[in-house]
């Protein structure tokens, strides 16, 4: 029978545990660990006090401080035993589990006291490092905080291949310990620790890619901002936000201890600041050879290592916020970052004192996830928007950026008047804060001023955290996610024109060889990998990631519906005056949410799970209100999300929007409207840039004639509105068709001298390489003028053809019929006069020349005007024209319809015309012989016409013929005669002289009438006297 093991005491047990947890012997025995410290002095004093050999509570800091001070050989350093002794004591701490429940209590309290005690003095080591002496053992490794390994470990990582890596170089954390190193302690003792923390874990990402490790530094930034103390000593940082005379975005994002990681990006940026490792190269490099399941996994893996960082980010940032006493330094980050990189709005970013697109693409990601709680599909909590933070917030700098429609003095004077009526209706507490704002804002042109103190809460008015998050998101996707889309245009606008010239050099090198060229062909090959890498990069990061863009969406619809509720809400008509808190708001809310729908619409499924009726009926109700918006540019832009927005296809579904009630009222109606109104732009290049923007109008105009219900609303706004919107429209339409088909046509005739050139090979190769290159680059040129340019004249003409259809009061007008007449019969002299044949092209379709189609139009708009001629006056009209008009160019057209297999009605009844037209000549001839000659105070000062119906301008009093100034205005509202102001409802009949020209008109008639009775009676007499001669 086996002797039983004598029990021990629980002052044994306990010695056993502190001697295994401290790895010391208080006697000089001969230990087989080496590790086991023997404290000869401690021992002898220990005894000295009558005291047995034997560790307890009592002695164990004295111990572990005797160890920690003295020099061992072959003793670890002082962090690395400290780590030893925790995690030897946890576990010690799970073997006790096994032991008598009250010895088992006993040493559970003695294990906790070694590890809180072991906690305590890594804390003391690790602020006071001199204080322990830690050999020469470190004196190679890198000037880090041994804690940050710990860190690592502790957070661990998911993400093998980028982004961050699986271990923490074999350190593993005891568990317990950081939470307990950080959960209770005052924030005096571990504020060094942490910034020095801090710093290392920013050095870390400092010029790291998406391709590198930043997702460990990330999950450790965020475990220690978990902690009340660690967020504490963060945003007390002095580098939390850098101070410096020569502070900006870049110095911010390079110094600061957050910017480092909002840097991390796959987007390009300046070579001084660029990361590792180069994701254009490792990605995309020879990426014309690369398989597609290539590229699409590059995609995947940088998307979703730039999700993982928006989300940890995020997660940062949130953590911060939570704390009401931290939320505010957060917020004046955020505005720091804001204020210092406004320049990177400008078309040319100087990426030297601004912060980098990655940034603040990032910091649009991460803005964008801390709106979503009020992005709810009611948007519920849009009244906590306040549009007052604009002008009143000292915190953004706002009042400095171009307003929907107020200038600043407007703006500047509205606020003068809000405050004085506001000084007496506000409260006391009300009156002190508007005070401060007053002080505040009076400072804020005075150079840089400092920002107050985020503790002191009574110098600012206070703003709930969304409204302040939803100014700050949209300054941001201004400057970061709408600037990046910007910047990747004109990306691939470079690789364009360098493709252009790349193929011009080829050209050039196989027609005439040399060295210089070779070396010039083969620099701009290498320009274009690097912008093709780019290119992919971008791609990857922004249009690639749907989700990034449908936040955003969700986001600017909120702003739209916010903005519609200082108007009144989503209802038409809009008020007579605009508001001012609407006329003064950014200007870039509504141009950045347009040009993100232009943006998402070419992206597959980018809109999928968006709202967009709020889009279509903002669009609807602003695009033609100058006195709402005021930039024309702007509201042409809305025009292009709806054309985005149009079918292509025929038979495709009609957008449920383009059937409520506001877009059958006003859809049709306000782009007629604003097809006029962009006539002038106020831009040095308005005259080319309306082309562009009515083409978009007319092709969704073209689109809306489809739909049964507009084609309706349409009808009745020409018959409503045939002196106003609908004949300005139609003006401004003849006038485009007049131009665009004049210089297509002009054009084609330049090119066919520049073939003609070009295919004389003798002489071609007589002039120099220089000389032709630039007549190839002319040739090429007028070529895409001529494409552009007829394929507009086509779209104006076509729509002229199918609106005359049904539609033909306005055409017939006093003020326009003439007008009509006179642009049909040039095209048509064009067409089929004698210079058709030098208009002939080898391949027309290339340059959108259709001129059998053409003339098809032109003919049916012709037949649709004599249709509807219920007065019979499109005859006169035609006859009228003197520089086109030519009897024969009826017939020579008549005879092509019949040689292109034109309708046979049609043919007849523009034949039937065209006879129409030959006796109004002939019976106008017989009204000018009858006339006879004119006094000068008859005729029109412009056309030198007899006027018919005389009117005096007002201001500069001249007598002119009502149709033909009534033309006039209708392109320019001013008197042709001195360019002041002037409208129809301002002209003064001139009925005096009316009378006389009339009586004038009689008189000649009776004077003709009776010289032809005279003649009559002559003509008999004679033919008598002849027959009795006979």
């Amino acid at each position: 029978m086996a002797t039983a093991k004598p029990q021990r005491s629980s002052q044994e047990v306990e010695d056993t545990i502190l001697r295994k947890i401290f790895r010391v012997s208080l006697t000089d025995s001969v230990e087989t660990d080496t590790r086991i410290v023997y404290l000869e002095l401690t021992a002898a004093e220990i005894l000295s006090e009558g005291k047995e050999l034997r560790l307890s509570r009592d002695l164990m800091e004295r111990v572990l401080i005797d160890r920690l001070s003295g020099s061992f050989p072959l003793a670890e350093p002082p962090f690395q035993y400290l780590i030893g002794c925790y995690r030897r004591a946890y576990d010690e701490g799970k073997k006790i589990a096994n032991k008598d429940k009250n010895l088992r209590s006993e040493m559970e309290s003695v294990v906790k006291q070694g590890k809180k005690l072991t906690v305590s003095y890594c804390r003391i080591h690790l602020g006071n490092p001199e204080l322990f002496p830690s050999g020469d053992s470190n004196a190679d490794e890198p000037n880090v905080s041994p804690l940050l390994p710990l860190i690592f470990s502790e957070v661990g990582s998911t993400v093998d291949n980028f982004g961050g890596s699986t271990s923490a170089g074999g350190i593993r954390c005891t568990p317990g310990f950081l939470d307990e190193f950080f959960r209770d302690s005052d924030l005096d003792t571990l504020d060094p620790i942490l910034k020095g923390l801090y710093e290392d874990l920013r050095g870390s990402v400092l010029k790291v890619s998406a391709l590198g490790n930043f997702q460990q530094p990330l999950r450790a930034l965020l475990f220690m901002v978990s902690f009340p103390v660690g967020a504490k000593s963060l945003v007390n940082h002095p580098w939390w936000i850098p101070k410096g005379v020569y502070l900006n975005g870049r110095v911010i994002e390079v110094t600061s201890i957050l910017g480092p990681f909002f840097h991390v990006s796959a987007l390009p940026d300046h070579t001084i600041f660029k990361s590792q490792p180069d994701v254009g190269q490792q990605c995309f490099s020879d990426a014309s050879t690369r398989r597609p399941a290539d590229l699409l996994s590059s995609f995947t893996t940088i998307k979703t290592v730039m999700n993982n960082l928006y989300d940890g980010l995020a997660e940062v940032l949130l953590s911060l916020l939570k704390n009401s006493n931290i939320r505010e330094y957060v917020l004046e980050y955020l505005a720091e970052v804001i204020n210092k990189n406004s320049s990177r709005a400008h078309i040319q970013v100087d990426p030297i004192s601004c912060a980098s697109s990655g940034m603040f693409v990032n910091l649009s990601a991460v803005m964008l996830r801390l709106c979503e709680p009020f992005l709810d599909a009611s948007l519920t909590k849009r009244d906590k928007i306040d549009p007052k933070y604009v002008h009143h917030c000292n915190r953004l700098d706002l009042r400095g950026l171009t307003a929907l429609y107020a200038s600043s003095e407007e703006v500047a004077e509205w606020l003068q008047s809000v405050n004085l009526v506001g000084v007496n209706q506000y409260s006391d507490g009300e009156k002190c804060v508007r005070q401060s704002q007053e002080a505040t804002s009076s400072n804020s042109n005075a150079g840089v001023s400092s920002k107050p103190e985020p503790t002191s809460s009574g110098e600012r008015t206070k703003y709930p955290f969304i409204c302040e998050c939803f100014f700050m998101t949209a300054r941001v996707l201004n400057l970061g996610l709408l600037k990046a889309f910007s910047d990747f245009k004109h990306l691939v606008q470079d690789i364009s024109r360098s493709e252009d010239t790349l193929s011009t050099l080829k050209a050039m090198q196989g027609q005439s060889p040399s060295p210089q060229l070779e070396l010039d062909i083969s620099r701009l090959e290498k320009e274009m990998e690097l912008y093709s890498q780019e290119k992919l990069c971008y791609e990857a990061q922004l249009l690639r990631d749907n989700t990034l863009i449908q936040h955003a969406l969700s986001f600017y619809r909120l702003m739209v519906v916010r903005l519609v509720g200082l108007v009144g809400g989503f209802k038409m008509p809009l008020p007579s005056t605009c508001p001012m808190e609407f006329a003064s708001m950014p200007e870039h809310f509504v141009e950045d949410a347009m040009e993100l729908l232009i943006i998402a619409s070419g992206i597959p499924k980018a809109l999928d799970v968006i709202l967009l009726d709020d889009f279509i009926n903002f669009i609807i109700m602003f695009m033609a209100s100058p006195q709402f918006i005021r930039n024309p540019y702007l509201r042409a832009k809305m025009v292009k999300v709806l054309n985005c927005w149009m079918p292509r296809t025929s038979g495709s579904s009609i957008p449920a929007s383009l059937l409520h009630q506001l877009s059958l009222e006003y859809l049709v109606r306000n782009l007629l409207k604003l097809y006029g109104d962009l006539e002038f732009t106020g831009s040095h290049t308005q005259f080319y840039d309306k082309f562009n923007i009515r083409h978009n109008i007319a092709e969704l105009l073209e689109y809306l004639w489809q739909i049964p219900c507009h084609h309706n609303a349409w009808r009745q706004i020409a018959k409503e509105e045939e002196k106003g919107v609908y004949l300005n429209f139609l003006n401004f339409l003849i006038n485009d068709s007049i131009y665009l088909l004049d210089e297509s046509l002009n054009k084609i005739l330049e090119l066919k001298e520049l073939e003609a050139e070009m295919s004389n090979t003798a002489e071609w190769e007589r002039r120099s390489a220089q000389e032709r290159q630039e007549r190839t680059r002319l040739f090429h040129s007028q070529e895409n003028i001529i494409r552009i340019d007829m394929k507009l004249a086509n779209e104006d003409v076509s729509m002229l053809a199918f609106t005359s259809q049904q539609i033909t009061v306005p055409f017939l007008l006093p003020e326009m019929v003439e007008r009509v007449a006179s642009m049909l019969n040039y095209f048509l002299l064009q067409l089929v006069g004698p210079q058709r044949k030098s208009l002939s092209l080898k391949d027309p379709e290339k340059y959108e020349f259709r001129p059998k189609q053409l003339l098809k139009q032109i003919v049916h708009i012709y037949v649709h005007l004599a249709r509807g001629d219920t007065d019979n006056i499109f005859p006169a009209a035609i006859s009228k024209d003197g520089r086109s008009y030519n009897e024969q160019l009826f017939t020579a057209a008549a005879d092509v319809l019949h040689r292109i297999d034109e309708d046979g009605r049609i043919i007849q009844e523009f034949v039937e015309l065209s006879a129409k037209a030959k006796v109004a000549a002939s019976e106008a001839m017989d009204a000018e012989a009858a006339l006879g000659e004119i006094p000068d105070e008859f005729l029109d000062p412009i056309q030198y016409t007899l006027m018919k119906d005389p009117v005096i301008l007002p201001s500069s009093r001249i007598t002119i013929d009502r149709p033909v100034i009534q033309r006039h205005l209708l392109s320019d509202t001013t008197d042709p005669f001195n360019r002041s102001h002037l409208t129809a409802d301002m002209l003064i009949p001139n009925h005096e002289l009316k009378s006389r020209i009339n009586e004038f008109i009689r008189s000649q008639e009776l004077k003709k009438r009776s010289e032809g009775l005279s003649m009559q009676s002559t003509k008999d007499s004679i033919q008598t006297t002849a027959g009795d001669m006979f």
